[in-house]
């Protein structure tokens, strides 16, 4: 098992661009089983969640080619409605299939996911939008099946305790297009990945009104014809980056960080004092480090709100600046087992129900640290950028779900990090 060594105190320098975006990739390879004609997806990163869900659909029967870096081709002529658990269990993000089948088949048989670390993650509102649209499902031996063969367009309410279902808002589209009649998604989430994926269904030749509105309106086609999309770059890995050099006090321009998509995000940094500069299109750069910078509170929320999947990330950060912060989650209450971690390396943070407070202001030190995430991992990698000393960080295969080599890249902008094998840390490390 790998482990990552960061020796902090570096200022990063220079440019990087960012990968596109995995929560984007992995809907838009499950909408390439609604046809079967071939459709071509660019700036695909090079994930292992790629990776697995690429092994998922070459076991329901399409063709899957790697034409370029970045480059995939997935042909889908005759497809098999059955996921098992032994492909399901490997990465929940495989859910997204349910409604591609339904879509093309008219049927699917897929393994309910397991939990996550982070929190529960029903499914509830995907097979509440379903049921909708007149599909009939059963629940058996931890499979769910649906029968779409009587579907039809109707109005449907995606809404949920934590707002609208993203994951959901994909596989109730995916279903739709190929649904005779109109239907009416209210409280569809807004994210740019979901945007994205209705772009390339237009492409596609499905007929979607009110695209990066919380109402969807989709008139069903008799089929879908094949695509050449590119993906979005993925904000949450520039984000991510962003503060990599905001944390090593350096000078880092980040090309891809479309500000549309990071306006809660910067509005915070900004709050906080940091400068952020357009440095061209889509490139953002930030230098100065963040002595001058003061507390501010933040609150994640669905799409346009802050990402709560770079609540961990600006943590790291706020624990540097003097004063006290507020991070409260909405999405995932539970979304705070970084924290322990950071704990270990002197941050003053604690915990109240869904809030973190956070007593910044002083430097962190170097300690061996445990990623339970994939959020979670970047975040200690970034603390360790920051941090005084040399710092440990086990189970980094959760970073490589969702950042494309990140410990490389950060080599590349000057950062003292590299991978190793876990048998190579001190022996008063914690264990693997």
């Amino acid at each position: 098992m790998d482990v990552v060594r960061i020796n902090g105190g570096r200022a990063l320098s220079g440019t990087i661009t960012v990968s596109g975006a995995k929560n984007a990739s992995l809907p838009m390879l499950a909408a390439t089983l609604l046809t079967a004609e071939t459709c071509t997806l660019r700036n695909v990163p090079d994930l292992s969640d790629v990776r697995f869900m690429i092994e998922i659909l070459s076991h329901h029967g399409a063709l899957v080619e790697k034409a370029a870096p970045g480059v995939w081709r997935v042909t889908a002529k005759e497809i098999q409605p059955r996921t098992p658990y032994e492909l399901v269990r490997k990465m929940r993000a495989s859910i997204c299939l349910l409604g591609a089948l339904v879509g093309r088949l008219r049927t699917a048989d897929i393994a309910l996911p397991g939990g996550c670390v982070i929190g529960p993650r029903p499914i509830d509102l995907h097979l509440k939008g379903l049921a909708r649209l007149g599909c009939v499902i059963s629940h058996k031996n931890g499979y769910v099946s649906v029968d779409a063969s009587r579907a039809h367009g109707t109005n449907v309410f995606m809404g949920g305790r934590q707002g609208s279902t993203v994951t959901g808002t994909a596989n109730l589209l995916m279903a739709a297009v190929l649904t005779p009649g109109l239907t009416r998604i209210d409280s569809a989430a807004c994210e740019p990945e979901i945007v994205d994926l209705c772009v390339m269904l237009q492409k596609m030749g499905a007929r979607i009104d009110g695209v990066g509105s919380p109402v969807l309106t989709i008139e069903g086609v008799a089929s879908l014809h094949g695509c050449d999309h590119t993906v979005v770059p993925d904000r949450i890995e520039a984000g991510t980056y962003l503060l990599a050099g905001v944390l090593s006090e350096g000078d880092v321009t980040v090309r891809g960080a479309r500000t549309e998509h990071l306006g809660a995000f910067l509005d915070k940094l900004e709050e906080a004092g940091v400068v952020v500069e357009n440095a061209g299109p889509d490139t953002l750069r930030v230098h100065g480090g963040f002595h001058r910078c003061r507390p501010v509170d933040i609150i994640t929320l669905p799409h346009p709100g802050f990402a709560t999947d770079l609540q961990a990330q600006f943590s790291v950060l706020l624990a540097h600046i003097p004063g006290i912060s507020l991070i409260t989650e909405r999405i995932y209450p539970n979304r705070f087992m970084h924290v322990s971690e950071l704990q270990r390396m002197g941050a003053d943070i604690a915990i109240e129900g869904a809030t973190a407070i956070i007593k910044g202001g002083m430097r962190l030190s170097g300690a061996p640290v445990m990623a339970s995430d994939l959020r979670a991992s970047a975040a200690l990698i970034l603390a360790g950028l920051a941090a005084s000393g040399e710092t440990w960080v086990q189970r980094v295969y959760h970073l490589d779900r969702g950042y494309e080599q990140f410990d490389t890249r950060l080599a590349a902008l000057g950062a003292d990090i590299v991978r190793l094998d876990s048998s190579e840390m001190p022996n008063d490390g914690a264990d693997d």
